[in-house]
């Protein structure tokens, strides 16, 4: 199963989106393994956000994230990433299909309410950045059975 990092910004938090948008990930069928409410440091919105240091949005969204509290999640699932990813929408909200958070939720290009990790690596890495190991809870939902066909051996389908 992979991991995978997601931040519910300062703006789905003002407007109460937190429970509508990790419900979206939950009934595809991504489980929480890991889960906090916090204020996002400049140190670590730098840390995060560094390979967009330089372009003319970068300061901008300093501000934004640490200027309100976020929701950190670890999801977990099968191409968790790629699910996350696909269940976001596009980067910028008037861009976003219809049924994405960000086609449902979001008008602005630069409140876009959600980040998830865009690889194995950056999601490794900003696990790391945001939760420390025993954050991260080992379990198994009693309904996992329900989510993937495990007929075939260990790996779900």
């Amino acid at each position: 199963m992979e991991r995978t990092l997601v931040l519910i910004k300062p703006d789905a938090v003002h407007r109460r989106l937190v429970g509508r948008v990790l419900g979206r990930f939950e009934e595809k069928g991504l489980q929480i393994v890991a889960l906090k409410m916090m204020r996002i440091s400049e140190e670590v919105a730098r840390r995060h956000y560094a390979p967009h240091k330089g372009k003319p949005f970068y300061e901008p969204l300093i501000r934004f994230v640490t200027g309100g509290p976020t929701v950190a999640a670890v999801l977990e699932g099968k191409r968790a990433i790629e699910v996350v990813r696909r269940l976001m929408g596009k980067t910028f909200g008037p861009d976003a299909e219809p049924g994405t958070i960000r086609g449902d939720f979001a008008i602005s290009n630069r409140f876009n309410l959600v980040h998830g990790s865009d690889s194995a690596g950056s999601a490794a890495a900003e696990i790391a950045l945001f939760f420390q190991p025993s954050d991260v809870v080992e379990w198994s939902p009693a309904d996992l059975e329900m989510v993937y066909d495990f007929s075939e051996g260990g790996e779900p389908v």
